[in-house]
Order: C-alpha cells, then structure tokens, then sequence
C-alpha cells in the first residue's frame, strides 16, 4: 500500500518551514507527501496572554483535530508547545535531531539596561520568571504572534528586548545581529525539536515517519516532558527542563519558579546511560516536588486562576 501522506502544519513562517523539512525527508526515502495548512487559535487571539486563555496545547489543538477527522495524516510541531499527555488515538511518531536549544535576548544593540532598569517582552511564564529572578528590577511585558510578528512588535515599541527561542529564528535566517545567548536560562522542555505525530492506527504513516526519528534527541526530550508533565499536572508553570547527552552520560538541569521569579528551585542530576532511563525525569520532579515544589505550584494554580 502506498499513498499520498498529508502533512498537517500551522501556517507561519516557521511552521512552514518545519513541515517543508519533515516533507523533503519523506521525499527522499520515496514518500509521496502534500502539505495542509491550518490557523491555530493560538495564532488568531493575540492580545491576551497564552496563560489566561486556559487551553492546553493551544497551538496544537487545531491540528489533533483535523488528524482525528481525516483531514492530515500527520502533523508536525515545535516539540515544545506539544501537552505532554496527547489526544486519545494520537502518538507520537518521530522525533527529529534537535537544533539549538537556547533562548537568546534580541535587543536593540544598547546592552546598558543589563545592569541598570529596562522591559522585556516575552509571552513566555518560564522565561519572564526566569528574567525577573535574575533582573527583579526589570519589567516584564507580554508579547504574542508568530516570529515575524514578534519581531516587528520590538522594532515598534520602546522595549529593552524581547526573549526568542535561538532555534526559530536560525530555521528562517531571521537572527539579528544584535542579540545575546542567555546560557544561564534553563529553556522550556523539548526546546529546538520538531515532533511529528500520527494516528496510532495508521501503520503506514507510522512506519514512514519513524525513519525520521533522532534516538538521541528522543530520549533527552522524553526525560524533560517526563520532568514537566510530573511537576505541573495539566498546569501552566514557569518550568525549564534541559537534559543533554555526552560521554556515555545523561546530564539533567531542572528549574520551577514562582511567576513573579522571587522562588526558584533548582535540580542538577546526572545518569549514567546504562541506567534505567525510563523514570529519570519522573525523579528529578519528584525532588523538585519534595524540596518545596508542591507549594509552590499550589500558589501558582491559585494566582492563575484568580
């Protein structure tokens, strides 16, 4: 059996660009392939908060839908704002060698609010927390829409900066020259992969997509969704989770914050990887949980939902 395997994606720019990359794969390992492309709510409401519209997956949403009808047959995201607990019948499939996985402060080539006052803009809770924790006498401001968007917003305001994903930006050769990598903020879990999902009765498209798949990059990201979906429990919270690969180990660094940034628990882990990795991540949010992280995600599901 062969067939025309219809590639589900948002349609910025970026996405675009994502599902272009999955379908030139596809190509070459002698898949017939057609893109389809949809508008997310996340992409049509831009004037209120990702966190104040209370919708898990709000980017992904529209295409689990359009997979379960038979519109697509498999759809391709930004691994990071991906639930990471997916629609009954939807797995899964592949997920692609990660790209750069650091945020970076794109700026306005004046780097002195560092150390004096400034606004940032971000619609990101685990980055403005993770900013206000290192800058608690910035101001933090909400900044929605697509890369492009995004970066025009910040040449239109009087912002110090505004905070990206390093990877969006390098896929479409929009990277500023003045920008700044932020090392020390712990990105958001699976930042820099691109996840393919398929219907789990489709064999065919299961099949073609798996040959995609980075072992490596799936096994690090599957550590930090574990970390994020222990810790927040279907909520929104500013959590980082970065788990890397090297010299036979696996190396993890975890964070959850209050929102305002004054809390701030970190963890630091390393595993051999003839270890057990099935409940690495699991672990590490455990700890975090134990050491005060109950808590503090009890004060972060209240302050959200008043």
């Amino acid at each position: 059996m062969s067939k025309i395997i219809r590639i589900g994606t948002r349609d910025s720019e970026l996405a675009l660009w994502q599902a272009h990359t999955v379908e030139k794969k596809l190509n070459a390992l002698g898949y017939a392939t057609e893109i389809v492309a949809v508008k997310s709510t996340g992409d049509l409401i831009l004037d209120v908060p990702l966190y104040e519209l209370g919708i898990t997956g709000i980017f992904t949403k529209t295409l689990d839908v359009a997979m379960i009808q038979g519109h697509v047959d498999i759809a391709v995201h930004s691994m990071k704002d991906v639930p990471t607990a997916l629609p009954k019948g939807i797995v899964q499939a592949a997920v692609l060698e990660r790209a750069n996985v650091h945020d970076i402060l794109v700026h306005k080539g004046n780097l002195d609010f560092l150390h004096d006052i400034g606004t940032i803009a971000t619609g990101s809770l685990r980055r403005q927390a993770q900013w206000l924790n290192r800058h608690p006498n910035h101001n933090v401001t909400d900044l929605r829409g697509n890369v492009n968007t995004r970066l025009q917003k910040l040449k239109d305001n009087e912002w110090s900066g505004a905070v990206f994903a390093a990877a969006g930006l390098e896929r479409i050769n929009l990277l500023p020259e003045n920008h700044l990598e932020l090392d020390w903020m712990i990105p958001a879990p699976a930042q820099g992969a691109m996840l393919v999902v398929a219907m789990e009765n489709d064999s065919y498209c299961l099949e073609a997509v798996s040959k995609l798949n980075h072992a490596e990059s799936e096994l690090c990201t599957r550590i930090e969704r574990q970390f994020l979906r222990t810790l927040e429990g279907g909520c929104t919270a500013p959590i980082g989770a970065l788990a890397t690969s090297e010299d036979g180990e696996i190396r993890f660094e975890g964070v959850l914050l209050s929102i305002d940034g004054k809390e701030r628990i970190h963890i630091e882990k390393v595993m051999h990887k003839g270890q057990d990795a099935i409940t690495f991540g699991n672990d590490c949010a455990n700890e975090v949980l134990a050491n005060g992280g109950a808590e503090l995600m009890k004060k972060i599901r209240t302050e959200l939902n008043t």
